[in-house]
């Protein structure tokens, strides 16, 4: 079976099998990054729960490449570069975490009132391994094309932003 990009949405009665999943899931062969999230009786949303596979690299990357540029000015050069290095590597990490946010809000609105939510992106072979997972937890699993679920993401931050300028008036 040839390698697919996924999305997968795995509902849960109940947040302790949620858990046991997601720590199952983190170790799949093929899983970028895993998400919980857990509506209360009372109907508020949370994230107890989250994970990116090398997080924290494009930081430390940053940092490294901006030393090294950095050693053509001399050990000042290199402190300069190492922040600036690091300080871009972090944006890039923050903007991806807004953006990973961003579509488990848009993907949360159907999870029931003290239900949880598994999603996971992941490069897959065969559902079997998620599957199986899924099946020991008593979770539903639904697959989605990644490229797909990022397009809905896109057009829901965009109607939030003409939103928030219909809302202030701004011209688009």
């Amino acid at each position: 079976m040839p390698e697919t990009h996924t999305m997968l949405f795995v509902t849960f009665e109940d947040q302790a099998s949620a858990a046991a999943a997601y720590e199952e899931v983190k170790e799949v062969h093929g899983v970028r990054q895993a998400a919980v999230l857990e509506r209360s009786a009372d109907g508020l949303l949370s994230v107890p729960e989250s994970w990116v596979r090398g997080a924290g690299a494009a930081t430390v990357a940053g940092g490294v490449v901006g030393g090294l540029v950095g050693l053509l000015g001399g050990p000042i050069g290199v402190f300069l570069g190492w922040t600036a290095g690091t300080m871009l590597g972090g944006a890039a990490e923050i903007q991806h975490f807004q953006d990973a946010a961003e579509g488990l809000m848009v993907y949360s609105s159907g999870l029931a009132e003290g239900g949880s939510l598994l999603i996971a992106e992941l490069r897959e072979h065969g559902p079997e391994a998620v599957d199986a997972i899924a099946a020991r937890h008593g979770g539903t699993v639904v697959r989605r094309p990644a490229e797909e679920v990022e397009g809905e993401v896109q057009a829901a931050q965009l109607a939030a932003e003409r939103a928030v300028r219909a809302e202030r008036g701004d011209d688009e």
